[in-house]
């Protein structure tokens, strides 16, 4: 029966004339029966650059044993995978975004390539989540995804506390209202061990995307990355993929349009990272299909915000876990009507099917009822207006303050800002702008989080505004506008607002304007000058001239949109 499967792997294990390529395979150990058998890519983002994907070795050879004893021959491999966090607030975070597109391009080459059956695909930090599943609906072969898990809540005086407190720390500490030992304190507790950054940032959002638009497991995604009981996981998974290859289930079965929409609610729900933005529509570009964000925007607005997690709410991911993990979130959702229950999963079996012996969690405040939520709406919102015509998202869960008005203070690059932030120069009322920071012209569309976490640590989170044609960081927080389409480097209209001009943002109509009349802004228009690129070779010049809109997702392949070029799956 195995033989029957090799749909793929057959290409390079049989005949005589593939002799040469059994002997290379024989080289690493396999037998006859093991090269007679399907291959199962076990592709991970493992490194030791960050603690998110450090266990991913480990978790892989899990997988393998589980796969073996299933009748698959697993080959594991893997991908880069940048630390947000060490990147983030220097040069390197321009890396961030593109490593997204480098993940998906390499998991995809390396399983064409080889001509491997399935994929069982392990991802810890930020990008390496939507870009694992990007890979899987763009081979479109039997596939499974697994997080890698989030870290332990770090404790610092009796409260949980996370690296985005770290950062926060140093705004503290520069304006005197921490010491330097207290300081030290902080970032020595915060991270205790493996495992992904511990809010409802961009990882876990991403996370329990995965169980919601049905490509991982129930359940999978809320245990923490040093759990020992993940191995009873890792088990399943061999036993999974191996049913998804039988039964010849594929990603872009399970990840159809109404499994969107469901991804995008329990990004809503949670309050989770405004990154969901831009990786819902790349993935779903890879399946051939748009997601825009004015749908997106659409579903946010009629979900309530009810599970209370940082950075606007009070727990960690680990509390989703211990009160029953993403299912319960899930289940909350198509008890209100809000989830399409009939969507496949890789389960084998529909989204209620999986749901439906799954309790409310009772005695605790981690989750709230539907009904009576934190707010109405989710927690991010999509912003327009003459400032930002293609859009804009901003997160409010946890906000109090929605609207807010006040001159720009304008900073070509975030370092720029950074250092006017350190010394002092940000003044209550202002409204931050950071631009040349888009998906072009940082390029790379770097996250902010040094620069917003130094606002709040100096007690000006609620007093500024801040917009950008960057990104932010899952764990920003106060209102702060990113994703500003079109951006700068196009000549966008944040590339025309001068220091002193008014800029009005009002989160609660979804609005964000700059006091000037159209014909103003054609005038300002017609005297801008483009810039000249900020990298000229390498990496970061293909990806600007690759790149699209953010409002799209910042794909590489943007003229498929334009084209109406069908996506093709491995053949």
């Amino acid at each position: 029966m195995s033989t029957n499967l090799k749909h793929q792997s057959k290409t390079v294990t049989q005949g005589p004339e593939r002799a040469p390529h059994r002997a290379m395979l024989k080289a690493m150990g396999l037998k006859d029966k093991e090269i007679g058998q399907p291959f199962i890519g076990i592709a991970s983002t493992w490194n030791e650059a960050t603690p998110c994907n450090i266990t991913l070795h480990d978790q892989a050879e899990n997988i393998k044993k589980s796969v073996a004893k299933q009748g698959g021959t697993p080959r594991e491999f893997t991908a880069i995978s940048v630390s947000d966090g060490i990147a983030m607030g220097h040069e390197g975070m321009k890396a961030s975004l593109v490593s997204r597109e480098i993940i998906a391009d390499s998991v995809e080459l390396m399983m064409r390539a080889h001509c491997y059956d399935a994929l069982v695909g392990i991802a810890g930090c930020d990008k390496s989540l939507p870009g694992m599943m990007m890979a899987m609906l763009r081979l479109n072969l039997p596939s499974i995804f697994l997080y890698g898990g989030t870290i332990m809540p770090g404790k610092y005086e009796g409260k949980d506390i996370t690296l985005v407190e770290v950062y926060e720390a140093v705004g503290k500490h520069n304006v005197g209202s921490i010491t330097d030992k207290e300081l030290y304190e902080i970032e020595s507790t915060a991270c205790p061990g493996a495992g992904s950054c511990g809010g409802q940032f961009t990882a876990n959002t991403m996370a329990c995307v995965a169980e919601a638009i049905g490509i991982a497991l129930p359940g999978s995604s809320s245990y923490p990355a040093i759990d020992p009981k993940r191995e009873k996981v890792h088990e399943a998974y061999g036993k999974v993929i191996m049913a998804l290859l039988k039964e010849n289930i594929k990603p872009r079965d399970i990840m159809t349009k109404k499994a969107f929409e469901n991804a995008a609610r329990i990004v809503a729900c949670t309050g989770g990272s405004t990154n969901a933005v831009l990786h819902l529509p790349a993935m779903a570009h890879e399946a051939g299909m748009k997601f825009t964000i004015e749908e997106i925007e659409n579903i946010f607005h009629a979900t309530p915000y009810f599970v209370d997690l940082k950075p606007g709410g009070r727990y960690v991911a680990y509390d989703v876990h211990r009160i029953g993990g993403v299912p319960v979130i899930l289940k909350a959702l198509l008890d209100a009507g809000l989830l399409h229950g009939d969507c496949l999963t890789v389960s084998g079996k529909t989204m209620k099917e999986n749901l439906k012996d799954v309790k409310f969690p009772q005695n605790q405040d981690v989750m709230l009822s539907p009904g009576k939520p934190l707010s109405q709406s989710g927690g991010l919102k999509i912003l327009k207006g003459n400032l930002a015509p293609d859009g804009a998202v901003i997160k409010v869960a946890g906000l109090k303050k929605l609207i807010h008005a006040g001159p720009a203070k304008i900073f070509n690059s975030e370092q720029d800002c950074f250092h006017a932030i350190i010394n002092k120069k940000i003044k209550p009322g202002d409204v931050i702008v950071i631009r040349y920071e888009g998906p072009k012209g940082g390029p790379g569309m770097r996250e902010m989080l040094s620069v917003t976490a130094a606002l709040y640590g100096q007690g000006l989170g609620t007093e500024c505004a801040l917009i950008t044609d960057g990104r932010f960081s899952g764990g920003t927080r106060g209102l702060m506008a990113g994703h500003i389409s079109p951006e700068a480097y196009v000549g966008g209209p944040i590339a025309l607002i001068n220091d002193g001009d008014t800029i009005e943002i009002d989160a609660e109509k979804g609005t964000i304007s700059v006091g000037l009349n159209d014909n103003e802004l054609k005038q300002r228009k017609q005297k801008w000058q483009p810039r000249k690129p900020n990298y000229t070779s390498g990496v970061l010049a293909k990806y600007a001239k690759l790149v699209g809109s953010a409002k799209d997702g910042a794909i590489t392949n943007y003229s498929l949109l334009e084209e109406k070029v069908p996506v093709n799956s491995l053949k």
